[in-house]
């Protein structure tokens, strides 16, 4: 597992290596959002654990909170951040765009989006797995051959599959919302996500379970910003490792995380040491 996963940011490292920053990315990004008095974050809205809308229509969630930080960091109030509703698939046009400073929306890790993205140090690992209805006879991911496997478009699940699986049945939406809805609807045979929203579902809604393959194996999902944005990437770079140092990522783990995956998870399964060997 540790082998693959200093693969993957291996791999997205090099791509920021490579990477040389216009005349407009050398400019001092965090002075501007200092100027302009707010930091604006990518987010979902329908994502628990991660980004959600609660009853009170306030955002919260493990990467609002985390946006909340670093707000505070850089501009002394946690206050002083705009959130801004994505889905996965218009992640990096809201980066390319510069409609959001930077993306805080459980963003895995994959040499295809580093080639357009700058990636910081990662702070969490997933799977990509798969969730079915208890009485659905689906014990194993070969079972799906021939059924309808529902996923969200611009997810690595989306992705892989479609790489790797071109002739499977896929049956696609926008949110995460949706593709869960679709299943319980009875419109699907499995959704695959990430595990730790899989697994999130679970605890919510019995009847449910998640398969035990991890299709493309262990993977690291991180903050991201716009290709060449060296200065904000590297500021985010070192408060990851200094709120990683605090315990601040192990208590945003016990907040939204810890309670939505199974009893005996070990929390160093899922979080990285930001900027570890």
């Amino acid at each position: 597992m540790i082998v693959r996963l200093k693969t993957w940011v291996a791999v997205a490292l090099l791509a920021l290596a490579g990477c040389g920053a216009d005349d407009g990315e050398r400019q001092d990004s965090l002075q501007l959002i200092r100027e302009r008095g707010h930091l604006i974050a990518g987010v979902f809205t329908d994502k628990p654990p991660f980004g959600y809308v609660d009853e009170q229509g306030d955002y919260v969630g493990y990467d609002t909170d985390l946006a909340r930080h670093l707000a505070k960091r850089l501009l002394g109030d946690e206050s002083k951040v705009e959130f801004v509703a994505v889905d996965p698939a218009s992640r990096v046009p809201m980066l390319q765009s510069g409609k959001v400073d930077l993306i805080l929306a459980n963003m895995t890790v994959t040499p295809e989006r580093a080639g357009v993205v700058d990636f910081t140090y990662p702070n969490l690992q997933v799977a990509v797995q798969a969730l079915v209805r208890d009485d659905s006879g689906i014990q194993r991911f070969a079972d799906l051959a021939g059924r309808t496997v529902i996923v969200t478009s611009g997810t690595t699940a989306d992705l892989w599959l479609t790489q790797n699986h071109p002739q499977m049945n896929l049956l696609k939406y926008e949110r995460t919302s949706l593709s869960l809805q679709a299943l319980a609807d009875g419109r699907g045979d499995a959704y695959v996500q990430d595990n730790i929203v899989l697994y999130g579902w679970t605890k919510q809604h019995p009847g449910y379970r998640v398969l035990d393959d991890q299709l493309g194996g262990v993977a690291p999902v991180a903050p991201a910003v716009r290709k060449g944005n060296r200065v904000l990437r590297d500021w985010l770079n070192g408060e990851l490792q200094a709120m990683t140092r605090e315990g601040v990522m192990l208590t945003l783990y016990d907040r939204y995380l810890r309670s939505q995956l199974p009893d005996d998870m070990d929390p160093q399964r899922l979080l990285m040491d930001a900027g570890a060997e």
